[in-house]
């Protein structure tokens, strides 16, 4: 089944139900014609007792069709039947056994539609999530998203599964039975259907009340799942700063707001059963009293009591199910609502031409300017060069914009004024997909998967031998550390890599980097928890790659910068000073300054 993005609708929420069953037509016509089969089979059950009654029993007018009651009279007519009770009770056993083959296969057939649609939601939304920019992810809440990909999905399997077919069940069983029963006795039908009006017009405004409060309860949940998923992936920090007692008293608060939103909306849907249940037990004892008055006056047989009795039951409960089905109708609308917002927000395009070109050349930054409101607070005017071969160090505090430069080489945001290009190529005229497989990463956190650290160090190259996953571990100089494991490469790493250390992740992750075996590599303050020893001997490793490709270095190390063929120093998104450490050292800035404290620091082994 396709998912391509470009052709999921983007328009009415309704829009994507139907985009996503569009492929189980099929399954859905046949699920609603044993729907049909088995509504029938329910109405002819009632009329075989009828039958029984009045006209095998009493020996009265049948009431049946003509066609039907020359063929009574063909098998024998009533002294056959009455000797042969047994066939009505078979043919009752009939209709029962036939309606539950058609309700198994009405079930059937729908899971298969149902199943299926909740399926093709699921792939297209992990697709465009995939597919997004990367500032949609930092502006959306992870749990959200896991409950609109889980719970909202099956909120509409369901309503696909149950209440469609409940509605057609529903008009299909109102209007056979209205018909039947006018064609018999107009005024006792009148009288069987008095209240349905009552019923229908209060699912209507219980609609309206009940609507609301699906949402406001939908998004409650959201809010609790992704308070919860948030401290469950940072309890070592929650734990580390004592804040177990806070964390606790938000989430109580956020689970009290859940519950108080789901206990109103069940005292709704309350005052809505039990309003209908009253009105429904009303209607079945009125016409039994009506049923019991025409049939002293004479009218009415006592067969036909018995059906009228039988079929107003049916009518009442199908018709108090509309407000279940309605409600449940706009629980389905408020999810693919949130379904849509999600599949609306707009994939990541290519600003240019989509080129595959050779990454080996020059990198060149001219007049970059680049911010996420303003146009440009973030980076101001940045203008450098980075030739193959070459190591380019970046200095900076906090907030000077060293990691949103990098991420404008990804291209996982767009400056806003100026240019960067690679040998001469406009990076917006390169195919994202080829410019991110040819720039290697590694954050200062970065992220690990709950596998082996073999998988996480081959998942950029699945085909990786493990000779080759080890010399990249050797490079980031954790080989001996992994081999010191009980399973070595085979460990289990916890999620998001929590049971390595600080300085073994980094390193597993410059392992992961390495494999990807880029021309263009940026390592963001990546080495920050590991040792200067450590640090020093994946420098050197790194530095006789160099001259395959450009390495970007973000530190605050002077040890580790000093040794680049070019240092950028950034303060408050400017470029205020560019060179090598013997030049910069020199000159009056933050790079002598940053020199000048960290020489006056105990070396390592000089501590006491």
């Amino acid at each position: 089944m396709e998912t391509n993005a470009k052709t999921k609708p983007k328009q009415s929420p309704w829009r994507l139900f139907f985009w996503a069953l569009r492929p189980f037509w099929s399954e859905l016509i046949l699920a609603a014609v044993f729907v049909l089969l088995a509504a029938i089979c329910v109405y002819l059950a009632p009329f075989v007792t009828s039958f029984t009654l009045d006209y095998v029993i009493l020996g009265t007018d049948p009431h049946l069709p003509p066609f039907l009651i020359a063929l009574v009279e063909k098998l024998g007519g009533r002294s056959y039947f009455a000797g042969h009770l047994v066939l009505c009770g078979g043919a009752y056993l009939l209709f029962t056994v036939l309606n539950g083959i058609f309700t198994y296969l009405r079930r059937r057939y729908i899971a298969y539609a149902s199943e299926g649609m909740a399926k093709r939601l699921r792939d297209a939304l992990y697709e465009h999530i995939n597919a997004v920019p990367y500032d949609y992810h930092k502006h959306v809440s992870t749990g959200d998203l896991v409950q609109r990909c889980t719970s909202d999905v099956e909120t509409v399997r369901k309503f696909l599964s149950v209440q469609m077919m409940d509605i057609l069940r529903t008009v299909v069983m109102f209007l056979t039975a209205a018909v039947i029963l006018l064609r018999i006795h107009v005024p006792m039908a009148l009288i069987s259907m008095v209240t349905l009006p009552f019923l229908t017009v209060s699912s209507f405004v219980y609609l309206k009340h009940v609507e609301a409060s699906f949402r406001k309860a939908d998004e409650a949940e959201g809010a609790l799942s992704a308070h919860l998923q948030e401290n469950v992936t940072g309890m070592r920090i929650v734990r580390a700063f004592g804040q177990q007692k806070a964390e606790l008293d938000k989430f109580t608060k956020l689970n009290a707001d859940n519950r108080d939103t789901n206990i109103r909306l069940n005292r709704l849907m309350g005052y809505y059963w039990a309003f209908s249940d009253a009105v429904g037990y009303a209607q079945i004892g009125l016409s039994l009293a009506a049923g019991i008055l025409f049939c002293a006056r004479g009218t009415l047989s006592l067969g036909l009591v018995t059906l009228f009795i039988t079929y107003t039951g049916m009518l009442t409960w199908p018709v108090r199910q509309l407000g279940r089905i309605l409600a449940d109708m706009g629980k389905a609308s408020i999810s693919l609502e949130r379904l849509t917002e999600v599949m609306t927000a707009p994939a990541e395009t290519e600003p240019g031409k989509a080129l595959t070109v050779d990454m080996n050349g020059e990198i060149a930054f001219s007049h970059v300017c680049f911010g996420y409101d303003a146009p440009d607070e973030v980076l101001k005017d940045i203008s450098f060069t980075a030739k193959p071969g070459e190591t380019v160090a970046i200095l900076g505090s906090t907030g000077s914009g060293k990691s949103s430069l990098v991420q404008l080489l990804q291209r996982l945001y767009t400056c806003t004024k100026g240019s960067i290009t690679i040998g001469g190529v406009n990076i917006n005229d390169i195919d994202h997909r080829c410019l991110r497989k040819n720039i290697g990463i590694v954050l200062q956190e970065p992220f690990l998967y709950s596998r082996t650290i073999k998988e996480n160090i081959s998942i950029v190259r699945p085909d990786a031998t493990q000779q080759e996953i080890e010399e990249a571990a050797r490079l980031a100089a954790i080989h001996d550390v992994i081999l010191s494991f009980d399973q070595g490469y085979d460990t289990i790493v916890g999620e998001r890599g929590v049971t390595l250390s600080g300085g073994q992740l980094q390193r597993v992750a410059i392992a992961r980097t390495l494999m990807q075996q880029a021309p263009i590599l940026i390592f963001d303050d990546s080495m920050s928890a590991v040792d200067t020893r450590t640090d020093a001997q994946i420098r050197n490793a790194l530095m006789g790659m160099a001259h395959k490709g450009i390495l970007f270095i973000i530190s605050h190390r002077i040890t580790t910068l000093c040794e680049a063929d070019k240092i950028l120093v950034l303060e408050k998104g400017r470029l205020v000073q560019m060179g090598t450490h013997e030049e910069l050292v020199k000159q009056p800035g933050l790079y002598r300054r940053i020199a000048q404290i960290q020489d006056a620091l105990p070396k390592e082994g000089e501590i006491a």
